[in-house]
Formats: structure tokens, sequence, C-alpha cells
């Protein structure tokens, strides 16, 4: 029946000793290598890049700062914890963020409209 489907698909016979998916089994390595380089940089990499600039820009946050958090509340730094900052969102109104949920530090003037999402 192999024989039969080879000389339809107008392939011929395979010398004897030679296997028919070896090349074939190369080639599709070749392939799978390109794309999960494609991937890594068309993906991976740059995800990476964006993570370590926004741990640096939380290691950078000090007292005084105006930040914008991921639920949309803006407020200034009061004080910085170590896993957690203070921050004040109106007069005689603190509360307690975690690290994680900052979004942006804005500076003096910029309004929240502003902000270009990346």
């Amino acid at each position: 029946m192999s024989l039969l489907n080879t000389v339809v698909l107008g392939m011929g016979t395979p010398p004897a000793g030679q296997g028919q998916g070896q090349g074939s089994g190369m080639l599709m390595m070749g392939y799978m290598a390109i794309i999960f380089a494609l991937f890594y940089f068309m993906m991976i990499r740059p995800q990476m890049k964006r993570e370590k600039e926004r741990k640096k820009l939380i290691e950078n946050i000090k007292a005084g700062d105006r930040i914008l958090f991921c639920g949309g509340l803006l407020g200034v730094v009061a004080s910085v914890k170590d896993n957690a900052f203070v921050v004040k969102i109106a007069e005689n109104v603190k509360i307690e963020i975690a690290r994680g949920a900052v979004l942006r530090v804005l500076d003096k003037d910029e309004a929240p409209g502003e902000i270009e999402n990346k």
C-alpha cells in the first residue's frame, strides 16, 4: 500500500536503506528554532525589559512623589515602607498601598489624562 501511495503521488520508491523522514525532521527542528528565536525577540525580551524598568521605577519612589495607582487612585507618597507606600490622597487621609499597585510616577504639573498607554 505504501508503494502504491508513493507512485500515485509521483514520488517514486525511496532507495533501499534511506530513511524517508530523516531530512524533514532536521528541517522541522530548524523551523522550530527559528520560530522560538522570533518569539523570544518579539515577545519575551521586550516584556523582560519593561518589567526591569518598572522595578527600577518603583525602587526610586521617595516621599513627596505624586503617583498613579492601577485602580486610578492618585496620591502623594507620605512615607515608604518595605513592601508598601503610605499615600496621602486627601487632607488628613492616608492609606497604605502595595508597591506592586504603582502604575506610574507623575510629574508635579502632569494631569492623569495626559498619560499615554504603552
